[in-house]
């Protein structure tokens, strides 16, 4: 047997050993980087693997710290989680809902918009979802909706914050594949690319976005037809339509001056993401002042979760990176590109292998957990196949919306569980998203066929 084979299988051991980590419960970041150094040990024992190439997570990860667009990252996560104290989901919840009342599948449709605009002007999964399970679930239930139909249209809704920008995964995505969309072109003789931009990212995930929304919307509209008793209309009394058109006004105006100040600038060229997201984050300060909601208590509580969640991905980087490191030098790198390589259909096959992997993947990890450790693994071999960068990321993207969704370990999930009233149970809810999934992978097959809706509009701005 050669070293090459025994470095191969025990990479293959390697990836097998930390799914099995974590599903036994164990943190990801330690799992992952524990699980590495264990299996590096056993490949020094093998002589497949030297422990010097530890040194180059060092120098990865502090050029991982001192990139200047992750430093947006922190700062979308401080504009969101500063908005969710301002009561924008809460005038918009309550607007929409007088808005589209009248109709069939109204508070359904409600939702699904405030989610949409919610997602463009936060980007934060978990805000949102928390947010409209308190207000419109109850107010939904109240109205006579089948809570399976309740749950699942917050749920889905509420994952939008994944692929409509300002997106965190979509950063790290497009950071991730614009080095390796680089390293890939110079061995290919191309010395001078066309640079993979956070900014194109964001142009191509839009248009998919919006299908989402559409496709959402349709399907509340097809419940509403076959089924009216699962989302009957909820008429507003008149005295409430007094001064209505106002109301709209004053609660519509606030976010979508954001989304204009934050995604205009970006896909305008005026800013990069990370001085758009400084922008955002003052403008969050400056609406939650106008709502009365801003003080020293909500900045500290604001700036404590957003540092909670900015060193909990990060943490799972430096675990991911020192997976990655042991991984590829053991020859894992050369076995995954063999395996995609000789898939039948090319780079049509083995991008079709890896949506595969990520979507199973996404009932047991995280979203940062999969980009992580998939994408340096399988994006080079993917690109150097010819498949289109922006259209891989925006692609990976809303595969890994599923992953908020799919039992046991969706996020939406376990949010809208711990607010929702005792009388929606569990397993009301796990059913409730299985149409949304369904059409998110319904999304990602349109734009297999169409990839221009990822491609027109980078190519267009850029």
């Amino acid at each position: 047997m050669t070293q090459q084979l025994i470095g191969e299988i025990v990479a293959g051991l390697m990836f097998v050993g930390v799914i099995g980590t974590l599903l036994l419960g164990f943190p990801v970041a330690f799992s992952l980087a524990g699980t590495a150094l264990l299996f590096g040990l056993v490949g020094t024992a093998f002589g497949v693997f030297d422990p010097s190439n530890f040194g180059s997570v060092i120098t990865r990860y502090l050029g991982t710290m001192t990139n200047e667009v992750l430093i947006s990252v922190p700062l979308f996560i401080f504009m969101g989680v500063m908005l969710e104290r301002t009561g924008i989901a809460e005038r918009l919840l309550l607007t929409m809902g007088k808005l589209f009342g009248n109709l069939r599948g109204g508070l359904g449709i409600s939702v699904v918009v405030v989610g949409a605009l919610l997602a463009a002007s936060t980007g934060v999964v978990g805000a949102t979802v928390v947010t409209m399970g308190l207000i419109s679930l109850p107010a939904m239930l109240r109205s006579g909706y089948d809570p399976k139909v309740a749950s699942g249209v917050i749920c889905a809704s509420g994952t939008l914050a994944q692929i409509i920008p300002p997106s965190t995964v979509l950063i790290f995505m497009g950071d991730m594949l614009s080095g390796i969309n680089a390293q890939v072109q110079m061995e290919k003789g191309n010395f001078a690319p066309e640079p993979v931009s956070v900014g194109a990212l964001f142009a191509g995930a839009f248009i998919p976005g919006l299908l989402l929304v559409v496709l959402y919307i349709g399907w509340i509209v097809f419940k509403a037809i076959t089924d009216p008793k699962a989302v009957p209309a909820t008429p507003v009394p008149e005295a409430e339509k007094q001064g209505l058109g106002r109301e709209v006004l004053v609660s519509l105006v606030p976010p979508l001056a954001l989304i204009v100040a934050v995604l205009g600038s970006i896909l305008g060229g005026i800013a990069t993401p990370t001085e758009s997201a400084s922008v955002g984050s003052v403008g969050a300060m400056l609406l939650a002042a106008l709502s009365g909601r801003f003080n020293f208590k909500v900045l500290r509580e604001t700036v404590i979760a957003t540092a909670t969640m900015t060193s909990m991905i990060f943490v799972i980087l430096f675990g991911a990176a020192v997976f990655s490191v042991v991984f590829r030098m053991m020859g894992g790198d050369n076995l995954v590109h063999e395996f995609l390589t000789n898939m039948p259909g090319g780079a049509l096959g083995a991008t079709i292998i890896v949506m595969a992997v990520m979507f199973l993947l996404g009932f047991i990890l995280d979203t940062f957990e999969i980009i992580f450790i998939v994408i340096p693994i399988t994006a080079p071999i993917l690109l150097a196949l010819g498949v289109d960068p922006i259209w891989l990321g925006v692609a990976v993207g809303m595969n890994l919306q599923t992953s908020f969704l799919t039992p046991p370990f969706g996020f939406s999930l376990f949010y809208l569980r711990g607010v929702a009233p005792r009388q929606v149970t569990t397993g009301m809810i796990y059913k409730g998203v299985i149409p949304f999934v369904g059409l998110q992978l319904a999304a990602i097959a349109i734009l297999f066929f169409w990839p221009d809706l990822a491609t027109w509009l980078p190519r267009l701005i850029y």
